[in-house]
């Protein structure tokens, strides 16, 4: 039976790029594996997925279930982005 965590450990704001991803925490080794975030304020949302995937959520606000490396600038009117871990 597969484990899923349900509670994140870590936090951090999203500050929004066309060209960087989300910085992940782990040591210097690791590839990024992805945080789920949370938007505090209603708005479109342009997230690059682990798989690689460029995807607009319209109108999001609240959880984002989803493993993503990238908040993009361009295509995001939400705002107060948390990466969480």
């Amino acid at each position: 039976m597969a484990y899923q965590k349900l509670q994140a450990g870590k936090a951090a704001a999203v500050t929004p790029s066309d060209t960087v991803d989300i910085p992940f925490p782990g040591s210097g080794d690791d590839a990024n594996a992805g945080c789920v975030l949370y938007v505090g304020v209603l708005g479109d949302l342009k997230v690059r997925t682990i798989a690689g995937d460029d995807v607009v959520f319209v109108g999001m606000q609240g959880f984002l279930p989803v493993q993503v490396i990238r908040v993009f600038a361009t295509g995001t009117t939400a705002t107060d982005i948390l990466a969480l871990w």
